[in-house]
């Protein structure tokens, strides 16, 4: 947990604020993938708590007809796509397309039409057209869920900022490998990149969407 000391020092930098939320929400799962929801895989934890909650997220969207879009990480074999991040965090490289661990957790229940976006690397965003699916379906706002807090989740949350995606963070529905890491920035991501919320409140900001986001028309 955060210090008082450390919440002062935020305070007094006027740490913190609230974003303005739009109507048009999307969902992002960010790589609740086997390879970190299972806890058989190096990169894996036991997230049940964590899959179980955004479960019921998605299904809250699912009824708004709300966008949902995941990404997991995959590597070809020969592993060259994985650049300086592979000598960095060495089992990335168990993360192999076709594999198991890249596959979506199943208990989120992933339709046909939930887009999964792949990565290689930290943020969505980076070397992906996530921003291109967000806007062609005039998203405005991200809740955003997955793992790890410390890595993937930090690294989305500072790039929905910087791309002008309000966003909401479902304490509930984000996980990491340790107590320390998770909490530490959950608690510098609300203060500088999105707004931490519970899932009661994320649901609540889905179901007061006053209509399902729709493409733009062609």
């Amino acid at each position: 947990m955060t210090d008082d000391h450390t919440r002062q020092i935020y305070e007094r930098a006027r740490l913190g604020g609230s974003i303005t939320l739009g109507e048009r929400p999307a969902v992002l799962v960010v790589d609740f993938s086997l390879g970190f929801t299972d806890p058989e895989s190096t990169l894996g934890a036991d997230l049940t708590a964590e899959v179980e909650a955004t479960r019921r997220l998605l299904d809250a969207a699912r009824e708004k007809g709300t966008p949902i879009v995941y990404t997991t990480i995959g590597f070809e074999p020969s592993l060259v796509d994985g650049g300086l991040w592979l000598q960095k965090v060495p089992a990335l490289a168990e993360l192999q397309l076709g594999g198991r661990w890249v596959e979506i957790d199943p208990r989120l229940g992933q339709r046909d039409d939930e887009t999964v976006v792949l990565k290689k690397g930290a943020s969505a965003f980076f070397g992906t057209n996530l921003a291109s699916i967000l806007i062609a379906q005039r998203v405005d706002t991200v809740v955003l869920c997955g793992a790890t807090t410390s890595g993937c989740v930090r690294a989305t949350a500072i790039d929905l900022l910087q791309y002008g995606f309000p966003t909401l963070v479902p304490r509930e529905c984000v996980g990491d490998r340790a107590e320390g890491p998770h909490e530490a920035n959950l608690f510098d991501i609300h203060a500088k990149c999105a707004d931490v919320v519970s899932v009661d409140a994320a649901l609540e900001y889905l179901e007061g969407v006053p209509e399902a986001v729709t493409a733009a028309p062609a």
